[in-house]
C-alpha cells in the first residue's frame, strides 16, 4: 500500500497547525536558530514499527534536520532498540518531536496489535481485516498500518462495496428485495456483503448468491455451523465481540474473514521516546 506524499503532508501540516499555532513560546524564546542538537528515537518496548518515513518527513517541513533511518515500517523492535538518529537545528527537532511521536506511537501500535492477531490465527483459513472505526481524516494511515502488521483491509469507504447492514435491511424491509433492487442499479464490478444475526437471514443471504455474508456477534457454535449452511457458497465475515483471546477460535470454526474495529479504535499505543544527546 502506498500513500501519496501529499496526503502525508497535509496530515502533517495539520498536525503541526494544530501544535504550534502561532509560535511555539517556549522554544522560540530559548533557542537561535544557530542552535545545533543531536536526538535519536528509541524503542521503550517490543513490537512492529510503523510510520517512520512519515514520521521523519516532520522534520523536513519544520526545518533542516539530518537523519539516519536505523529501521524500516514492518521491522520488529525490541525495548532499547534505537530506531532513527537525528542532527540538526534545535529548534527545529523540539518543534516536530511531538508530531513525530504521536504518527510512531500511533501507527506502531496499530500494527503490532494487527500482528498479534495474525500470528494468533496462523495455520487457520482466516485472514484479519480491519474496519471504517477510524479517526476522522486519518483512515488511509490506519489502514495502511494494519497492512504493515500483517493484516488486510476491508472497504475504504461506502463507495467500495455495496453492504447491508441491519439498518438498511430494517429500513428495506428485507434482504431480498433489497439485494435485489441493488442487482439492478450496481455496476457488474460491484459486489454485495449482506449483515447477518441469524440462521434465517443466513439462508435468505445464499439464496440471494450474495458474495459475502458478515455473521454479526455469532456464537462459535453458530459460526461453526453457518459454514456447514453456506458450503463455500460466499466467503463468511466474522464480526463482534472478538479478542485477542478468543480469536483463534473463532478462526478455527471455519470463517474466511475476521474483522475487528479495534485494530484501529482502541489500539494502545507503541511506547517511542525521542531523546537529545547531553
Amino acid at each position: 500500500m502506498v500513500l501519496s506524499q501529499q496526503y502525508i503532508d497535509d496530515i502533517i501540516c495539520t498536525a503541526l497547525t494544530e501544535d504550534i499555532n502561532y509560535t511555539d513560546i517556549t522554544t522560540d524564546n530559548l533557542f537561535f536558530a544557530t542552535h545545533l542538537s543531536n536526538a535519536y528515537l528509541i524503542a521503550k518496548d517490543r513490537g512492529v514499527l510503523c510510520g517512520i518515513a512519515m514520521a521523519l518527513r516532520v522534520f523536513d517541513i519544520v526545518g533542516s534536520v539530518r537523519i539516519k533511518k536505523l529501521f524500516k515500517d514492518s521491522d520488529n523492535l525490541k525495548k532499547g532498540d534505537i530506531i532513527a538518529t537525528m542532527e540538526g537545528e534545535t529548534k527545529s527537532l523540539l518543534k516536530g518531536e511531538r508530531t513525530v511521536l504521536n504518527i510512531l506511537q500511533h501507527l506502531s501500535g496499530i500494527a503490532t496489535y494487527t500482528n498479534k492477531c495474525v500470528k494468533a490465527v496462523e495455520g487457520t483459513n482466516a485472514v484479519i481485516t480491519d474496519t471504517r472505526k477510524t479517526l476522522p481524516g486519518l483512515r488511509a494511515l490506519q489502514k495502511y498500518a494494519v497492512t504493515v502488521g500483517g493484516g488486510r483491509n476491508h472497504r475504504f469507504n461506502l463507495s467500495d462495496c455495496a453492504m447491508l447492514k441491519d439498518n438498511h435491511i430494517a429500513a428495506y424491509n428485507g434482504i431480498t428485495g433489497a439485494v435485489k433492487e441493488l442487482r439492478k442499479r450496481l455496476p457488474h464490478t460491484a459486489k454485495i456483503e449482506v449483515e447477518v444475526t441469524d440462521f434465517e437471514q443466513l439462508r435468505e443471504a445464499i439464496d440471494n448468491n450474495v458474495e459475502i455474508i458478515m455473521l454479526d456477534n455469532m456464537s462459535l457454535e453458530d459460526m461453526t455451523n453457518a459454514g456447514e449452511i453456506t458450503a463455500k457458497r460466499a466467503l463468511l465475515e466474522a464480526s463482534g465481540n472478538v479478542t485477542l483471546d478468543n480469536i483463534r477460535q473463532v478462526a478455527q470454526t471455519g470463517i474466511d474473514i475476521i474483522s475487528l474495529g479495534a485494530l484501529t479504535h482502541s489500539v494502545k499505543a507503541f511506547d517511542i521516546s525521542m531523546r537529545f544527546e547531553k
